[in-house]
């Protein structure tokens, strides 16, 4: 985006940590250079404690900049720039239809007027930025335009987590933009027609997003209030367990007797209930176009079976997202550390990828 407004979103110049605030982790990918293509050269994960991010707000700066300081030390990532997103209820994105024969800067005015209309705040809280799409496909006299919006305050509060982490954040993005990138790079990679209607589920700790993209561009997105902490909270529940102890699935460490049938299967079909009802939404929605595949991302996302029990339920091809498979992984890189995670750093490395924008 062109970043006049309010510098919510700039491009970046590499490299760039590419860092995913979420609100049970926080997510870090360093991507460079190599050849034709990319590489690999770090990624981390770290836990965030509870309720220093909620629905996409940092709560607290400190304990978040604490986890980035440890992900960014972990990984080995040696660039001080980064990307961030807003997202949620963190920010506001709107299509908006301006005549073609505008100058930059009648575009720029227009988009302040246009801004009042679409955002509940004062213009002196909120950071603003656009971008023209180009010509819409329904009138060639009109110029299709991504606004987008946040409070200043969301992005003050990332630049202030970057900083305390010793980082200075070249850019602000939107979540489902990042999104998108990351998928822009799986089209490539896998030979997908720049035609075809593809849908990302990101599965979060305690929220999910569907994205719904055409090409490059997101043509819906929409939060969903569900997310993989619910199988953490009933592991809790059922065998006493605490959140660290909860979690053994994500560490690859043995199940408890009758986890497999009194657990995780109840809970795999409650998500596919909810995937299922996520996916209605959308065909009810004026942007409905017929999804050719559906993508699963996020943490949730390494829930075993559930990609293909999804498939076999909605009719539609279900596949695993991940962004990095054509990637080269640099020498130092844990492949086996990486496979457990893929589909959880695909909004991490949509924004890595801002550095070669």
């Amino acid at each position: 985006m062109n970043g006049i407004l309010g510098k919510l979103l700039g491009r970046g110049s590499a490299p760039l940590v590419g860092v995913d605030i979420g609100t049970g982790s926080i997510k870090a990918v360093q991507l460079a250079r190599a050849g034709s293509g990319l590489q690999l050269q770090a990624f981390g994960l770290e836990p965030l404690p509870d309720n220093a991010v909620s629905e996409g707000v940092i709560v607290e700066a400190e304990p978040v900049a604490a986890a980035l300081r440890s992900v960014i030390k972990r990984s080995g990532a040696s660039a001080k720039r980064c990307a961030m997103a807003v997202t949620g209820s963190a920010v506001i994105t709107k299509m908006i239809n301006l005549p073609a024969d505008l100058s930059e800067d009648d575009i720029e005015a227009q988009i302040e007027v246009e801004a009042g209309h679409y955002i509940p705040y004062p213009r002196e809280e909120v950071s603003l930025d656009f971008e023209v799409l180009g010509p819409s496909p329904r009138n060639a006299d009109l110029l299709e335009i991504l606004l987008a919006a946040s409070k200043t305050d969301h992005v003050d509060m990332r630049r202030e987590v970057a900083e305390l982490a010793g980082l200075s954040i070249q850019v602000v993005d939107v979540e489902s933009f990042a999104v998108a990138n990351a998928f822009d790079l799986v089209r490539r990679n896998s030979g997908v027609d720049e035609s075809a209607t593809l849908a990302v589920l990101n599965i979060g700790a305690v929220s999910s997003s569907m994205i719904v993209l055409r090409g490059n561009r997101s043509i819906y997105s929409r939060e969903h209030s569900f997310g993989g902490n619910q199988l953490i909270e009933e592991c809790m529940r059922r065998y006493g367990m605490d959140a660290n102890q909860a979690r053994f699935m994500q560490r690859g460490e043995a199940s408890p007797a009758g986890f497999e049938d009194e657990v995780l299967e109840p809970f795999r079909q409650s998500i596919i209930q909810q995937i299922s009802r996520a996916l209605q939404f959308y065909a009810s929605s004026s942007d409905y176009m017929s999804i050719e595949t559906v993508f699963l991302t996020g943490g949730g996302a390494l829930i075993p079976g559930l990609a293909e029990a999804l498939g076999d339920e909605v009719g539609i091809s279900t596949e695993l997202g991940d962004p990095l498979k054509s990637v080269k992984l640099a020498s130092r890189i844990n492949a086996r550390q990486l496979d457990q995670m893929r589909p959880a750093l695909t909004i991490a490395t949509g924004l890595a990828l801002r550095g070669f924008d």
